[in-house]
């Protein structure tokens, strides 16, 4: 500016404090290179800088040699106004604050007029200067500033001091307020403190307000989603968190969850495709006591919202309602319905609505998933039933809330489902290319199919099926336990005979015997009964053997016997006669 150069320079605090755009210079938004673009077509024509460019240049000069002019004339005023002891005779100067604005825009530069050409004063001058201030110091006394000392000046030190002590002043100043919001601030109960002092020792960078509401919320639903596309169709509240499936594409700045960091099988992008929105099951499921802190858990998908699917605000509360007073206990509830999904105008039932999405080959892929999964040798005669006859209908796109741990064990299931089902098939989709669920080379292969085994596991496992209404929260169950009498596989389904299979798939795992390729130690924690036994005794082993090591140490040390000494090393003496006649042969 002082070189009368036009000033262009991005829209920053710092920076707009000296410039005023388009008067001394002009600003452009950060990183936005398009209005950039646009500054630099207006200052440059034709090779040349434009009126305007010239222009601010001027005016930009004119500023730079007023530029410190507050500070200097505010400084200097808070000089004289609390550091230099004036005598008695001289006026008080004006307080630092009561300086016009206008003083301190520009400087008077007429008054430098007189004294701007002339010479720096000579060294007889000064020593003139110096006997008149002695004068004027045995005259005042001590009680002038200037008296300092003999043949001191005034220093500069005493200005650093009073910055200095000012400094430190404001410091404490600024702490002793903070201190006292702190104590103000109303404690809470142990539990609230507790948990606000685990809250701040977790350092995962995905806490917000956002988090801190969700705290105390029964219910927290969880939007997967993949990348930039999605964001538009996830919501902003503490009800949800969205969890993002691939790192890139997460939301900067929300508190959404990294599913490849909970989960390193994501990071593969061939599982992540063909699992889909499953692998968000997964993440979520393999660190869920670090992860999800409430007792129901939910998940709805993007594609639910952008069929305007979603949750409305008075469905929201009902279903808030139902799971705090337990209206309708372990529970499946779901918003997006089979029956009015637009893949199913025809309104088909179940397996038939599964084949019409999977190529006609839902029921074959799901036969030989479970026969591989359970070990059967023969063929199914049938499938587990899937009955719409009463008018019930089903949960699509992975909308739908289950109690915490009720979601735990279903994922147990799915994660020995999908195993079994990556066995069979993924050598014709990974190597060949050929997926049997799709007509073409889908990258999403697994995905329509695993979107409709929630119901499949609901069903047969016991648990109880209600739709919410998405708009109204009207509440209907589907398929009451009643009608379900003799048409579910319970042993195929209860806990017991998938927490047996569970612990087998870790024993084997755990075994050096184990060289298979299998999907299903990749999908979440490694867990079986066992393992505590083979610990506890792998501790006992090395207990037995250090004792053991100790005993035979203090039985060498007992037994230990010592070697006699063999006596000091003593010279023999010289003989003198000897040595006489070994040197006169030596003169010799």
């Amino acid at each position: 500016m002082s070189l009368e150069k036009p000033i262009v320079a991005p829209d920053l605090p710092g920076i707009r404090k000296y410039i005023s755009d388009k008067i001394d210079g002009y600003l452009f938004p950060k990183e936005d290179t398009r209005v950039l673009t646009q500054i630099m077509f207006r200052m440059v024509s034709n090779g040349k800088l434009s009126f305007i460019a010239r222009n601010a240049a001027s005016i930009g000069k004119s500023r730079a040699r007023n530029l410190m002019v507050s500070e200097s004339v505010e400084g200097y005023a808070f000089l004289l106004e609390n550091i230099l002891s004036l005598p008695s005779e001289v006026a008080v100067p004006m307080a630092a604050k009561s300086i016009p604005k206008k003083l301190k825009s520009e400087w008077r530069w007429h008054l430098f007029d007189a004294i701007k050409d002339t010479d720096s004063p000579s060294k007889m001058e000064m020593i003139f200067l110096d006997k008149i201030e002695k004068q004027f110091n045995r005259t005042n006394g001590e009680n002038s500033v200037a008296s300092i000392g003999s043949n001191d000046t005034f220093l500069y030190t005493i200005w650093e001091e009073q910055k200095y002590l000012d400094m430190t002043n404001l410091r404490k100043r600024k702490e002793d307020e903070e201190l006292k919001e702190r104590t103000d601030q109303p404690r809470g109960t142990w539990d609230e403190v507790y948990r606000s002092v685990r809250r701040l020792d977790r350092s995962l960078h995905e806490r917000d307000e956002g988090e801190l509401e969700r705290t105390g919320q029964p219910l927290c639903i969880y939007e997967p989603y993949y990348g930039v596309g999605t964001w538009p169709f996830l919501h902003n509240v503490s009800l949800y968190r969205g969890l993002g499936l691939s790192t890139k594409g997460r939301r900067p700045g929300a508190d959404d969850v990294d599913a490849p960091s909970r989960l390193p099988l994501l990071n593969n992008g061939y599982y992540r495709d063909v699992l889909g929105e499953y692998g968000a099951f997964f993440a979520i499921a393999n660190r869920i006591d670090r992860i999800h802190k409430n007792a129901w858990i939910g998940f709805q998908s993007w594609r639910a919202t952008a069929r305007t699917k979603s949750l409305s605000k008075i469905a929201e509360k009902s279903l808030l309602d139902a799971i705090g007073t337990r209206k309708h206990g372990d529970t499946l509830y779901f918003w997006a319905r089979l029956d009015t999904d637009p893949r199913n105008p025809l309104k088909k039932d179940f397996w038939s609505f599964c084949d019409a999405i999977n190529a006609g080959n839902c029921q074959f892929v799901f036969s030989e998933t479970l026969k591989e999964m359970y070990g059967v040798k023969h063929n199914l005669s049938s499938l587990p039933a899937m009955p719409s006859d009463e008018g019930g209908t089903w949960s699509v796109t992975n909308s739908w809330v289950l109690p915490t741990k009720s979601f735990v064990e279903f994922v147990m299931f799915s994660r020995m489902f999908v195993d079994a089902l990556d066995t069979q098939f993924y050598d014709d989709h990974q190597k060949n290319g050929h997926c049997h669920l799709s007509l073409s080379k889908d990258k999403h292969c697994y995905s329509r199919l695993l979107e409709l085994l929630v119901n499949v596991w609901a069903y047969h496992s016991g648990r109880r099926v209600v739709y919410v209404d998405p708009a109204t929260g009207v509440m209907q169950e589907q398929h009451n336990l009643k009608s379900r009498r003799g048409q579910m596989w319970i042993k195929w389904f209860q806990f017991t005979t998938l927490k047996n299979m569970d612990e087998d798939l870790a024993e084997e795992f755990d075994s050096d015997h184990s060289k298979n390729r299998r999907l299903w130690p990749l999908t979440g924690e490694i867990y079986w009964h066992g393992i505590f036994e083979k610990e506890r005794n792998m501790r006992n082993r090395e207990k037995e053997k250090k004792r053991q090591q100790s005993k035979d140490k203090m039985q060498r040390m007992r037994k230990r016997t010592h070697q006699k000494a063999l006596g000091r090393y003593v010279k023999p003496l010289v003989d003198d006669s000897n040595s006489t006649s070994l040197a006169a042969k030596l003169l010799r």
